[in-house]
């Protein structure tokens, strides 16, 4: 993770861009005296948010947390695709 001042992110605001498209890495921007933020790409951000609504819903949640617990304990069957 790259962090970058602010004053260094107006300076190279497409080179920044750039980097965190190219190498899908997030930039922190350090804003002195103020929250910092973050740039990530859009990919990631989209990840983000579908996780956040999918874990959102109470139900929803048990349910992918019983199916991580079955398959990390070896509680699967595979099969095979049928066309």
């Amino acid at each position: 993770m790259q962090v970058v001042s602010m004053t260094e992110a107006r300076n190279n605001f497409k080179a920044i861009f750039d980097s965190v498209y190219m190498d899908n890495e997030e930039v922190v921007i350090h804003r002195k005296g103020r929250e910092n933020v973050v740039i990530i790409p859009f990919d990631e951000y989209n990840s983000l948010k579908e996780t956040q609504y999918l874990l959102g819903n109470p139900a929803n949640k048990r349910h992918i947390l019983e199916s991580i617990k079955e398959v990390e304990s070896g509680k699967i069957v595979e099969r095979d695709l049928v066309q």
